[in-house]
């Protein structure tokens, strides 16, 4: 197997991972938010956190990775960044109507296109930007009902769309600056993030259930399923930071657009949530903008991929072509100055000019997504 098609089953097993935790822990969630009243979904977040902190530290412990310090103000800003956004997320679906709040989610996409094309120079093709939008359409016609707009709650979007496409944005660069892997990443910044949302969690929570989430009553139904939140968290975690790192934050947010259409239909399925044509509708176009975005994206990976190739070979051609040499040697014969034959005189020298190390040939830069 190549070195290629081993980065494609990655990125798919990646899709995968992030696609089946994701929906396993709403669903877990929903059942203990909606059935047992635990709305505390800030310091939930907090207690994830810092469950795959433990998770990571026990995995290095038995050597399962390897760790490695890079700059740590650039851990702790990420941290607290990305500790940050999950908190404003919170609020502003507290501040705001579901409707309104999902619109939020849905500016996510176009926010960080423009964050990457203004600062990283990134361009999207015109088939990539039509997918897109195909995309957020079906979803918004999904999942969008109500648009209640309020001065607040538009400032704690804002703020919580901005600093969730910085800390997504964040996770790729810094995975590629450092050469780090998600893991690793992960690892490092889960305690500054844990802090964080463990500090601002009772106040964010409270402001937004009226309650004390340390006077909440903690039956062993409700611990049960915190425990199989915080197991399951572990893995959402670490295929988020692994999608991000292998393919880009867009790709990631298409994913959770994915992971909302496959909760939609779960909650029908097995919750017996209301369901409409209109979420149809929705769930169907947003499909298709998926394939499409999928499709595209496959597109220039090949496309690129192949130019890249027909480069180095074109390069390993011009540094081996043995007739420069010949034409050289032929040169000086027939000035006259002195005899002397071409540049190589065995059949050895030939071949050492013409095979370069594998090393050279094989050593190609892979990184994403």
């Amino acid at each position: 197997m190549s070195e290629a098609q081993r980065f494609q089953l990655g990125t798919v097993g990646a899709l995968s991972l992030s696609v089946v935790s994701s929906v396993s822990i709403v669903i877990c969630n929903k059942a203990l938010i909606s059935t047992l009243g635990f709305t505390f979904a800030t310091t939930l977040t907090s207690w994830h956190l810092l469950v795959t902190f433990c998770s990571l530290h026990v995995a290095l412990w038995m050597k399962l990775f390897e760790h490695k310090p890079f700059d740590p103000r650039a851990v702790l800003g990420f941290g607290i960044l990305n500790g940050t956004s999950i908190g404003l997320l919170n609020l502003s679906l507290g501040f705001n109507s579901v409707g309104f709040y999902q619109m939020t989610k849905l500016a996510i996409i176009p926010c960080t296109v423009l964050l990457e094309t203004m600062f990283f120079m990134k361009k999207f093709s015109q088939k990539i930007q039509v997918s897109l939008i195909i995309l957020l359409l079906g979803v918004g016609i999904a999942t969008v009902t109500d648009l209640q707009l309020n001065i607040l709650g538009c400032i704690l979007s804002l703020l919580a769309v901005v600093t969730t496409c910085v800390a997504q944005i964040m996770t790729n660069t810094i995975q590629k600056k450092f050469k780090v892997s998600s893991t690793q990443l992960l690892y490092q910044s889960s305690p500054y993030q844990a802090i964080t949302l463990f500090f601002a969690g009772p106040f964010v929570d409270g402001l937004l259930t009226k309650q004390n989430v340390f006077a909440f009553k903690y039956t062993p139904q409700v611990l049960g399923f915190i425990v199989l939140s915080c197991l399951i968290s572990v893995s959402v975690n670490f295929s988020t930071f692994l999608v991000i790192g292998k393919t880009s934050p867009v790709t990631y947010q298409v994913l959770g657009h994915l992971k909302t259409c496959l909760v939609l239909a779960f909650g029908y399925i097995l919750l017996h949530d209301p369901f409409s044509w209109r979420n149809i509708l929705g769930i169907v176009v947003a499909v298709v903008g998926m394939v499409l975005y999928s499709y595209c994206c496959n597109l220039e990976s090949q496309q690129k991929a192949s130019e890249a190739a027909g480069q180095h070979s074109q390069e390993k051609e011009n540094e081996s072509d043995p007739l420069i040499s010949v034409e050289n040697g032929a040169k000086g014969l027939a000035d006259g100055i002195v005899q002397k034959g071409p540049a190589w005189s065995t059949n050895k020298d030939v071949q050492a000019s013409i095979v370069r190390p594998s090393s050279e040939v094989g050593n190609t830069d892979l990184f994403r997504r």
